[in-house]
């Protein structure tokens, strides 16, 4: 099983950070994505995967609510990372209209920025769209015929908008809200079939019931497979199997 979207290397695991990821792969969590925030997460990153090479993968990218008046030399860091190292996504990208609106027109200009790196390294985008969803789809518009793809990682929103972003190429990142008794995903992703669907935990937020509120951890992606496969009414194996092609088909590092 492959958790597509983890921050264990963020100060939440300074404490145990190494029995997180072995207690992950131990119960089945072999592969473990890290998207980048910003250049104070990229040498942290980098040294958890260092430890891990062979299940700790990590993406290059400015994360929406970083961008501040300091974007453009962020975005410059960036830029040199994807031309130095090999990583598997440009990510997280994208636009946060939630925590902070006074930097919207940033944030567009440093998205549409790191949609033509990933263009131009033929990597895939991970996409951070909270409270901004429909705006990304239109931007995302513009970029048609580029062959772009990606994921739209913590994916809540309507069945029209997962029907929008699917018709586009890209993958609902599916995480521990899934679990949320009031989160209305369910009810989405009864439709949808498993074929777009990647499974993540965004950890140390946003953690699965039993653990709602605490810290998450990648080797509770079991709990989202196992609501998903509820969901879907299908065996745990299936959903492990088919979003393990999946993840696999989109981040093309088998």
């Amino acid at each position: 099983m492959i958790d597509t979207h983890t921050h264990l290397y963020l100060d939440n695991f300074d404490s145990d950070r190494k029995l997180v990821v072995t207690s992950a792969i131990e119960k089945g969590v072999k592969y473990m994505l890290l998207p980048n925030i910003d250049s104070s997460s990229i040498h942290p990153m980098l040294s958890l995967c260092d430890d891990f090479p062979e299940s700790c993968f990590p993406m290059m990218g400015l994360h929406p609510t970083s961008v501040k008046d300091d974007y453009n030399k962020e975005l410059e860091i960036v830029n040199k990372w994807l031309g130095k190292k090999k990583f598997i996504a440009v990510g997280e990208i994208g636009i946060d209209l939630y925590w902070d609106k006074s930097y919207v027109s940033q944030q567009e200009e440093a998205f549409r920025f790191q949609i033509q790196l990933g263009i131009d390294h033929d990597l895939p985008l991970v996409i951070h769209s909270r409270d901004s969803m429909d705006k990304i789809l239109e931007i995302l518009k513009d970029y048609s015929g580029n062959d772009i793809r990606g994921v739209f990682h913590c994916f809540t929103g309507t069945a029209d908008q997962a029907a929008k972003i699917i018709r586009m190429g890209f993958y609902l990142g599916i995480g521990g809200v899934l679990t949320f008794k009031n989160s209305g995903l369910s009810e989405v992703l009864d439709s949808i079939d498993l074929q777009h669907i990647l499974l993540e935990t965004d950890a140390p937020f946003l953690a699965p019931v039993p653990f709602r509120g605490k810290r998450n951890e990648s080797a509770y992606i079991l709990l989202v497979a196992q609501k998903l496969a509820e969901v879907k009414k299908c065996s745990i194996e299936d959903v492990a199997k088919i979003t393990t092609y999946n993840a696999a088909t989109l981040f093309k590092w088998f």
